[in-house]
């Protein structure tokens, strides 16, 4: 009789279905290569000029950290680098750091921004199906305008940097058995006459997954809006946006 009990124990934990185990402690890194196209302009007014730039390859990288502890935000930090440059011929004359440029100049215009994203978050839902996140996020931005008369070789320089307050959100759909899913990542701020916005969503696919690590490729597109007045005297509305590549590597410690 014990046989038979014994033997009805361990088929019923055999036919079972399996569970997934939340992860203790992960550690997320992934890397993004960015083709870029820039649209708008800057200046030292609130009337920015339009700008041509061309497009441009950039890239993002990123960790991220999660543990089990109730209360405590897990944290994400998010590099960026966004630079661009471009020939306009001018259509009225436009003013930078003390130079007037005339219409019909052509103008060599060079946007160079570098943003590090702190991000504080909790997992409102994390399971195979779906997972959503909010938070905040302080976004350091620190960029430098350069624009260069093509003939006459005159030109001017002005920087501004400064630590933006953002809402943040993340929403990830699975389908089982696949590796396939589905995310929308965005930090968003509209206040006085400031706008900055960076958003995106990528399809993925996980092509390794075990009980250490899992590597998964990510194929998506990228919105970036910069919409800043008198930033240390410095007016931008600039949209950066395209699609991207990435991979990210999940490192899992433990699981119950």
């Amino acid at each position: 009789m014990k046989k038979r009990v014994i033997a009805a124990a361990l088929g019923a934990l055999c036919l079972a279905p399996a569970t997934h185990a939340d992860t203790l402690l992960g550690l997320y890194a992934g890397a993004q290569g960015w083709n870029t196209s820039t649209s708008g302009g800057f200046s030292e007014t609130s009337n920015t000029a339009d700008f041509d730039f061309d497009s441009s390859t950039n890239a993002s990288v990123y960790v991220a950290f999660e543990h089990f502890v109730p209360l405590v935000p897990n944290v994400k930090v998010n590099y960026l680098q966004l630079d661009t440059d471009g020939v306009t011929n001018l259509n009225a004359a436009f003013e930078f750091e003390g130079t007037v440029y005339e219409a019909n100049t052509s103008l060599l215009t060079d946007a160079s921004i570098d943003s590090a994203d702190l991000i504080l978050y909790y997992e409102i839902f994390d399971n195979d199906l779906v997972s959503f996140d909010i938070g905040v996020n302080g976004k350091y931005i620190d960029g430098t305008f350069y624009v260069e008369d093509v003939d006459s070789g005159e030109s001017g320089e002005a920087s501004f940097k400064g630590i933006i307050p953002m809402a943040y959100s993340r929403v990830e759909f699975g389908l089982p058995f696949t590796g396939l899913g589905v995310y929308a990542e965005g930090s968003y701020l509209s206040f006085d006459d400031h706008e900055v916005r960076d958003i995106q969503a990528a399809l993925t696919y996980s092509f390794v997954e075990n009980l250490a690590i899992d590597m998964t490729l990510q194929v998506g597109y990228r919105d970036i809006t910069v919409d800043i007045e008198d930033l240390d005297d410095i007016y931008a509305d600039l949209g950066f946006d395209g699609v991207f590549a990435g991979l990210e590597i999940h490192f899992q410690y433990f699981k119950i």
